[in-house]
This record gives structure tokens, sequence and C-alpha cells, in this order.
């Protein structure tokens, strides 16, 4: 079945599906990281038990969360190496040193603080504890800092000299780090996690509810989300529309794609909300639009002139189709969101939070849509950059290792295969402790989550009912 498919076609596929897999956790992680920081510091505050009951409960699901993204991320490292060696090759005295941070920095940090986290509080008190809980959380944003730094480079690259084998030599690292593009990616992204986990939370808190509608620690969980919802979500919404416009002046063949602009418009161009993009024919079937909304937009005056993908070369034009659906998918849920955060704020001024069913369905219902956003905005990017890894200056078809078809269809079914299998395993038991109810633990029970002897100790001093003086362990 795959024969008929190019190696290059492979490889991508096979990335695509490997970073999609993996983009899942750490969008869920990076919310719930910071989630839990909060947790914390209201539970040291206001010793509101409540808060407590909860950190327990969500610090296990972000262990298991954060295990599955790192060992989802690993993979794709050895894929710059295989597949995309000549990629490699060429950019990698630019993309390696930042990779190499992240690792260095950032993942060290969060691994370095997570078993203090997990299981210290007993150890070495709520104080260092709570150092702890907030340098994982700050690990994870540096980590998303340091890979939106990678990718914003490959967008908008600066700050590089080509030498005389072809390879991007960095110049002015300030200039990589910073690219234009970076700080409206990293806003962006940052944002959409933490919407991510605000409706994972507020699904669990809404199911809970909707079994128990008295349910403390569901309440709580339920209001927090909600905020969240209300507060991120126009946030996001603008952030989107910055990143926009920056796009727009970076990559203009991304936002023609978006916006299925075939055809230049002299003055002001349509919003097309719906329909078929035929790029054979440089047209959009079926299209339901509205007059010079596009240009209000995008250039904030009605009569803006803005131009189509007549203006770039056919051999430079990003898939349309993918890109213009993938754009209208998470626009569309953005604004669902938008919806649930407004209808949690009626719902709370009327006092009927906890006493709403129909919202509490929708927040269950909408409890993986972020994910799915998170997946649109990414296909968005990357699919809308083609036919580009460095846009404009490196193509994809050139940053491919000389692989064989085959070899490369033999490790996709492999991926496939494993991936469905192993991170479905952990999806459901993932899904299966969200499904618990929120159960207080008991000290005694918290007590035992470590150890009570390391290797290496000095052994405890016990009573030997024969001798009737104290004894070692041992002896």
């Amino acid at each position: 079945m795959l024969d008929a498919y190019s190696a290059e076609t492979l490889a991508r596929v096979q990335f695509a599906f490997t970073v999609s897999f993996h983009i899942i956790f750490p969008a869920f992680s990076i919310g719930l990281a910071s989630y839990l920081a909060v947790l914390n510091a209201l539970w040291l505050r206001t010793r509101d038990e409540t808060y407590f009951v909860l950190f327990n409960y969500w610090k296990k699901i972000f262990a298991v969360a954060f295990g599955m993204g790192v060992v989802s991320g690993v993979v794709m490292s050895y894929q710059f190496g295989t597949n995309w060696a000549a990629f490699s090759d060429k950019a990698g005295p630019v993309v390696g040193p930042l990779m190499a941070y992240e690792v260095l920095s950032a993942f060290f940090l969060e691994a370095g603080f997570l078993g203090i986290m997990l299981f210290g509080r007993r150890r070495v008190g709520d104080g260092l504890h709570m150092f702890a809980t907030a340098m994982v959380a700050f690990g994870t944003l540096l980590s998303a800092t340091w890979i939106l730094s990678v990718n914003s480079w490959m967008q908008t690259p600066q700050g590089f000299a080509m030498n005389d084998v072809g390879q991007f030599i960095p110049v002015d690292w300030w200039a990589i780090v910073f690219s234009p593009s970076f700080p409206y990616r990293l806003l962006h992204m940052v944002l959409a996690a933490y919407l991510t986990t605000a409706l994972v939370v507020g699904a669990v808190g809404a199911l809970h509810l909707l079994r128990d509608r008295q349910d403390r620690p569901s309440r709580r969980m339920f209001s927090m989300a909600m905020w969240m919802l209300a507060v991120v979500t126009p946030l996001q919404i603008v952030a989107g529309d910055f990143h926009g416009i920056n796009t727009l002046e970076h990559q203009p063949a991304k936002v023609m794609a978006m916006e299925g602009h075939f055809d230049s418009h002299e003055n002001g161009a349509p919003l097309i909300l719906f329909g078929i993009p035929n790029q054979a024919e440089k047209r959009v079937d079926y299209a339901i639009q509205i007059p010079k909304l596009s240009s209000l937009i995008l250039k904030h005056n009605l009569n803006a002139p803005l131009d189509g993908l007549d203006t770039i070369p056919d051999e430079d034009e990003p898939p349309v189709a993918i890109v213009f659906f993938s754009f209208r998918i998470m626009v569309a849920l953005g604004f669902a969101m938008l919806g649930l955060g407004l209808w949690g704020l009626w719902a709370r001024y009327r006092r009927r939070l906890y006493d709403a069913p129909m919202l509490h369905r929708a927040a269950l219902v909408m409890g993986p849509t972020g994910f799915i956003a998170v997946l649109a905005g990414w296909i968005t990017t990357e699919v809308g950059r083609q036919p580009f890894t460095v846009y404009g200056l490196l193509r994809t078809s050139d940053s491919l290792a000389p692989v064989a078809a085959p070899a490369v269809a033999t490790s996709l079914i492999a991926f496939i295969v494993v991936y469905f299998f192993v991170f479905g395993a952990g999806t459901y038991y993932i899904l299966r402790m969200m499904g618990h109810a929120v159960v207080p633990e008991s000290r005694d029970a918290l007590r035992k989550e470590a150890p009570t002897r390391a290797a290496g100790t000095t052994p405890v001093a016990q009573y030997d009912a024969r001798t009737k003086e104290p004894r070692h362990a041992g002896s």
C-alpha cells in the first residue's frame, strides 16, 4: 500500500505522526505543571485541605503525562539523524545548540526537581517542596521557550551566514534565539497549553459534579478551570491576531493559504468562512464569504489591498486545502472555548455554577478540544511553511537523507504499531485515573509514598525481644 509513495512523502508523514503524538503531552504538562504550582501555593497560604487533595490528585496524572511526553520526544531527535540527515548537516550549527540548551537547562531542571515534587514533601519540608514544584513548572516553560525558538528560527531565519559547503553558520545568537516570530509563537503556544489544561481540568470536574454536585474538590477544580477559560481565551484570540499579522509580514504565502486567497484583492479582501479549496483551478469552490473582512482583520482597514497566491510561484505554494481547513478548525474551537468560558461566567453570576448540568455536559464534551486545537495550529504552522524546512532558504526535498522508500515505510509502520500500543495504553491509564473520584489521602498514606530507608543510611535501631535491648536491623 505504501509502495506508491516517495521517500520524502513517507518521511514527512512519519515525522508528522511522531510530532503529533508528542505535542499532545507537552501541551498538557506545561499547563498542568503551572496548575500544580498554583495549587501547592494556595495550600501553603490558606491551609485549605481542598487544595492539598487536588494537588495530590493531579500530580499523579502529571507524572504519567510527563513520562509519556519524554518518551515520545526522544524518537523525534533520531529522525534528524536518519530521515533528515541533510537538514541536520546544513542547519545543525544553528539548530543543534538550541536543542542542546533545551536538554541541559529545561529538561534537567524538570527531571531534577520532579522526584522532590512527587515524593519529597515529607522529606524536605513545605518550603523546599514548593520551590521544587515551581522549578518543575518553570522548567516546562523554559523547555517550550527553547523549542519554540528553534521552530521560530526555521520559520523566520535570521542571524546566520552561509559557509562554503552550504551550512547555516550562527553569526548573532541573540538574533537567532529572538527571531521575528518567536515572541508571538511562544505566547500563542503557552496560552494554548494553559487552555488545554483548563479544558481537561474542567472536564474532569464536570464529570464528578454530574455524579455528585456537592463534591468539594470537584467544585473547586471546575471553578478554577472556568475562570481560566474566561480570562485566557480572550487573551489567546488577541495573541492570535498579532501572530497572524506577524505571519503576514514574514510568511505571506502561509496567510494566503489560510485565507484561501488565490487571487489578489486591490480594494479589500473577503473573509472566506467556508469553502473547498481547488488548488488545481486556483479557486475556492462553494465559498461562503464576508466582503472585505479579511483586510479588516489582517490590516485593520476594510479597503486595504491583500496579495494572493497568484503572486507566488506554483512551486513555492503550500498545500492550500490542509492549511485552509486546519486553520478554521483551530479558530472555530477557539471561539467555542470563549463561549464555554462566558457560559461559565453567566452561571457563576446566577450562582448556578455547580448546579448547571448542561454546562457540565458541555465542559465534558469540550475536554479534548484543546488538544485538537493545538494539533490544528501546528498543522497550520508546519504545512503552511512548505515547501521549505528553513523558510525561503532550504527546501524540504533538499533536507531529506538518501534513504529508500521501503526503509522509511517499514519504520513508519513500526512507529504506528508501537505508538498506538504504548501511548494508547498510557492514555487509557490517564483516563482511568481521571475517572476516579477525588478522595482525600490520609497523612499516613502520604508518608508511605517514599521508602523509609535509602541505601547507605544508618540502620534504624529496633527492639530485641530476647535480650530486652535495642539492636540494629541485620545484626
